[in-house]
């Protein structure tokens, strides 16, 4: 699996219980589908792990892999970030769909075409989803809302997405007094 064309789908954190179980923290719309794409590759080179069986449990998953028999091995998987390759996800349903990383790395513009910087990352703190937008120059980033209405484009295809920046958060403008 090349790195550049793997979507990071996972994470394993701690052992859970004595029979070489761990928890997965998922990426995925649904839980349960880490588990759908076979053979995951990993951070860890040469380390690939197939999840055999698992039950969701809040918001992580319990998880069997193959091969891993008790706590001990378990416990070396801690941290371990989990990859499948991009060919293999499917394409997204609906128009206004995307996967994160292929949003990363677009250039972000205004309506007239300034280029304002590029997508770092699209967090979500629990109030719904955010834009990232990172300087080049200053290396400042900027958080906006991931909505339709200050995120009205998405062109995949040249590489750029156009942001309507909010009226209160103008870069560069002073407060009003």
């Amino acid at each position: 699996m090349a790195k550049d064309n793997r979507i990071l789908i996972g994470k394993i954190g701690a052992a859970h219980g004595v029979k070489g179980q761990v928890r997965i923290t998922p990426f995925t719309q649904y839980a349960e589908d880490i588990a759908a794409y076979g053979p995951l590759g990993t951070d860890r080179p040469g380390l690939s792990v197939t999840i055999t069986d698992l039950r969701v449990q809040k918001n992580v998953v319990i998880a069997r892999l193959k091969s891993i028999a008790d706590r001990t091995t378990a416990e070396k998987l801690n941290g371990v970030s989990l990859y499948v390759d991009r060919d293999v996800l499917p394409e997204p349903e609906e128009e206004d769909e995307f996967y994160h990383a292929d949003l990363i790395g677009l250039d972000a513009r205004r309506e007239d075409g300034t280029v304002i910087g590029k997508v770092s990352a699209l967090p979500n703190f629990g109030a719904g989803d955010l834009i990232e937008v990172r300087d080049p120059l200053s290396g400042d980033t900027y958080l906006y809302p991931f909505t339709r209405a200050v995120v009205p484009d998405i062109n995949l295809d040249d590489g750029y997405v156009t942001i309507i920046v909010p009226l209160d958060a103008e870069i560069g403008e002073e407060e009003p007094d």
